[in-house]
């Protein structure tokens, strides 16, 4: 049975193209695509480092990874360790596969994983899947696809995209510029310790979810219906000690030119600005 699929896995054990400048070295990729002529299916998973995913007028995926080593007098002198000197992995240490468009990049953990910055340039038509753990921020530009982001700590950075949009942040800022939508996606946006500031086209229609908890306020210059509803309890309990509580949901709900898919924000510790595009 003959089946035609394409399939690269290319393992970055040591450094295929090291570019010194300034004791940075460097990794490039390029991968071949199935189909050039299809949307990109992109899922990235890294632990540390910083991303960037860049969508321009290219027919494959390319992959850089720069990496600067720490300097030897930033670690302790003593013990086991006096008098010698380390000797630095320079290693991205990426692990690259495409299958049907489908392309995965992914990284183990390193001790220094902070001084890691990816960069992944792909067809304008992509989906997007990235993901980051302990590591720097996030930055996707250009693309346009269904776009799910999560990082832990740090900041995520949107500029120009179109599609859909799911974001978390949990320790830093959310900030996206959306050039188009998806008619009929619901969205998400929230940062547990940041703001979230989103630029809609001014013709977008949703029904909208707004949450900000403790200091957090909610500026916008659309036209936000809010729905008069009775209040939603959260908790209606008695404890141990025979004390009733009651918790009410502070989120609020309305609608945009008329209502369409929910679009939810929710900030626990940070300001929501909701802005069109002009």
């Amino acid at each position: 049975m003959y089946t035609r699929l394409k399939r690269a896995v290319l393992m970055l054990c040591g450094v295929a193209a090291a570019v010194i400048a300034q004791e940075t070295v460097g990794d490039k990729f390029t991968v071949p695509l199935t189909d050039p002529n299809r949307p990109v299916q992109l899922q990235v998973s890294l632990h540390g480092a910083r991303l960037t995913v860049k969508g321009g007028a290219i027919k494959n995926v390319v992959v850089e990874s720069s990496y600067k080593p720490e300097e030897d007098e930033d670690r302790e002198d003593s013990g086991k360790r006096h008098g010698l000197r380390r000797i630095p992995n320079l290693s991205s240490g990426l692990s690259i596969e495409e299958e049907n468009n489908e392309v995965t990049v992914s990284s183990g953990r390193m001790n220094d994983a902070s001084n890691l910055h990816v960069t992944v340039n792909v067809p304008s038509l992509t989906s997007a899947k990235l993901s980051l753990i302990n590591g720097d921020d996030i930055i996707v530009e250009g693309i346009t696809g269904e776009l799910e982001v999560s990082c832990t700590n740090g900041g995520i950075t949107m500029k120009n995209v179109g599609g859909s949009v799911v974001a978390n942040a949990i320790n830093g800022h959310l900030s996206a510029t959306m050039t188009t939508v998806s008619p009929g996606k619901p969205m998400s946006f929230s940062s547990l310790n940041g703001d979230i500031d989103v630029t809609f086209p001014p013709d977008i229609k949703a029904n909208v979810s707004l949450k900000a908890d403790m200091q957090g306020e909610i500026f916008t210059d659309f036209d936000v219906k809010i729905e008069s509803q009775p209040a939603k309890v959260e908790g209606n309990e008695r404890d141990r000690k025979g004390r009733y509580r009651v918790t009410v949901d502070r989120t609020m709900r309305g609608t945009v030119n008329g209502g369409g898919p929910e679009y939810t924000f929710k900030s626990f510790q940070g300001d929501i600005y909701i802005r069109k595009k002009k």
